[in-house]
């Protein structure tokens, strides 16, 4: 048998055999379209501004970049587009004037896909800055800014980027994304939770449109709401996006095909899983290699930077095994300690080692959600741990562990967002031995706006922060953080912003912290 299966652990199951045939026909839903989609027909009239949700750019590689927009003359209202092909222009140049266009051509923005746009650019110059834009029907899109990766091998002195994640809509306001802009990066990463799927609440201060999200006119309608937000659509303008989900872009919590919900059918299951798939796609920069295939899509992948940064993207949802002991606070016991059980999959933890194993640059980033330190919660000998966390997946946060000391993967940082706070941890070999071996350090960083203003006492982790060694700093307000890389050192900046139930917050330093390319841990600076 094969099916979904609840946290309560009913199963809601299906002959194997159908379930097969089921993920084989959902699968190709979203490819079937588009091999016999028509050409485009003439460039539509628009009442409205096409390009209302902006433009944006990302997975930057030495010789291009992907840039994206999407038509949406009525972007809350299903896009305001006619059901047919619509053929845009683009254009790169060396000025934001435009007078050295170095990259032009056409695309077709299918109905199937919503009309979005998203362009491979090929033949750039590595490391650079770029203009671009987008034109259909006599209107013409903001200009937006990319940059290039540096070239294999290429010696780089500096990098600079910021990462963010968890931005709830209805919790306040984007409040870190101008300070972010104005710190001009070479690269931002969105780490998940970039949308919530929750329905609208009110006495907040700012409301979903809709119920729960389900349908993919639902998703879709959703991150237009939140891509109107003229913070985050001006902090994709301005530079290169690398972006990974969690949970959110789907349903709470879910685990592979595990929900966290009763009496959710396999068939609702998927079908709901696919258009979260699609709508992402949709909505982010990405390249051909993570299009969607029904409730699949390859998110993982690796961008390189010179020899100065491998960043390595993680997917630590789609593929891990489901949460053990009923998921939430939990001793580390019992299922925490299953060799079958993964975070990331087989294919996909194979996929990082062997990165890891090639890689020749002095900072191996690891971008992904959900925390790796063992941060026990709990009082006294009543040790607790989150389920949803790595620790709930002891064997294979070891083994990772294990592999980054033995194989002397060079500076391992590990990026972290999910848990709305901000964390500085020594990744040690055994934490149950404070003389164990460092050999790596997390970065968590705290919501961009989710749970609110923040900064109040927290119980639960302020004591976590007093009892765990490993921990360097913790806070608990909302912002980003940002990161300047040489060869010889990591600095880490957590900015903050005071408040998030208003617009126009101003930026606070909490902490400032750095690690010595060779050593392992992070000191105040």
């Amino acid at each position: 048998m094969a099916g979904v299966r609840t946290r309560s652990g009913r199963r809601y199951g299906i002959a194997r055999r159908s379930f097969l045939k089921y993920m084989a026909t959902v699968s190709a839903i979203p490819l079937a379209p588009l091999r016999a989609a028509p050409p485009p027909g003439p460039a539509p009239s628009f009442s409205s501004a096409p390009f209302s949700l902006g433009v944006a750019s990302g997975d930057p590689e030495a010789d291009g970049v992907v840039i994206w927009t999407r038509l949406a003359p009525e972007p809350l209202a299903g896009g305001g587009m006619p059901r047919e092909s619509v053929a845009v222009t683009w254009e790169v140049a060396n000025d934001e004037r435009f007078e050295t266009v170095v990259r032009k051509g056409v695309a077709t923005a299918t109905p199937q896909l919503g009309h979005s746009v998203h362009v491979e650019v090929d033949g750039l110059e590595p490391q650079r800055w770029y203009f671009y834009r987008f034109h259909v029907g006599g209107e013409s899109s903001p200009v937006g800014r990319t940059r290039t990766a540096p070239a294999a091998g290429a010696v780089v002195d500096r990098v600079r980027f910021a990462f963010t994640s968890c931005q709830h809509y209805e919790s306040g306001y984007f409040n870190g994304y101008p300070h972010m802009v104005a710190e001009d990066p070479d690269l931002i990463i969105h780490l998940g939770d970039y949308i919530y799927e929750y329905a609208g609440i009110d006495n907040r201060p700012r409301k979903h449109l809709g119920a729960e999200i389900v349908s993919l006119d639902d998703y879709r309608t959703r991150y237009a709401q939140y891509r109107l937000d003229p913070m985050l659509q001006e902090a994709h303008r301005v530079a290169p996006w690398l972006v990974t989900w969690d949970d959110h872009e789907f349903d709470n919590n879910y685990a592979d095909l595990v929900s966290e919900e009763d009496g959710i059918s396999p068939e609702a299951f998927l079908a709901r899983r696919m258009n979260a798939y699609q709508a992402y796609y949709e909505f982010m920069p990405l390249r051909r290699r993570s299009f969607p295939h029904g409730p699949q899509m390859r998110l993982y992948r690796t961008c390189r930077f010179g020899d100065i940064a491998d960043f390595h993207l993680l997917d630590t949802r789609q593929y891990r095994t489901d949460q053990p002991n009923g998921d939430h606070q939990k001793p580390m016991e019992g299922k925490v300690f299953d060799p079958q059980a993964t975070m990331l999959g087989a294919r996909q933890e194979g996929w990082l080692m062997a990165g890891l194993m090639r890689s020749r640059a002095t900072w191996n980033v690891l971008a992904q959600q959900v925390m790796m330190a063992p941060l026990n919660r709990g009082e006294g000998e009543d040790r607790r741990y989150s389920m949803d966390q790595w620790p709930g997946y002891e064997v294979s946060r070891r083994r990772l562990l294990r592999f980054f000391q033995e194989r002397q993967i060079s500076n391992p940082v590990v990026l972290t967002g999910d848990i709305h706070l901000n964390w500085v941890n020594d990744l040690q070999l055994d934490f149950n031995d404070p003389s164990s071996p460092l050999v790596a350090t997390e970065l968590v960083g705290t919501s961009m706006s989710s749970s609110g203003n923040g900064g109040t006492v927290i119980p639960e982790y302020e004591r976590a922060a007093r009892q765990n060694d490993f921990v360097k700093f913790y806070n608990a307000n909302r912002g980003y953080v940002s990161c300047e890389l040489t060869p010889q050192r990591w600095t880490t900046f957590f900015r903050t912003t005071p408040y998030v139930d208003r617009p126009g917050a101003p930026v606070e330093t909490k902490g400032v912290f750095v690690i010595e390319s060779g050593r392992p841990g992070a000191q105040p600076a």
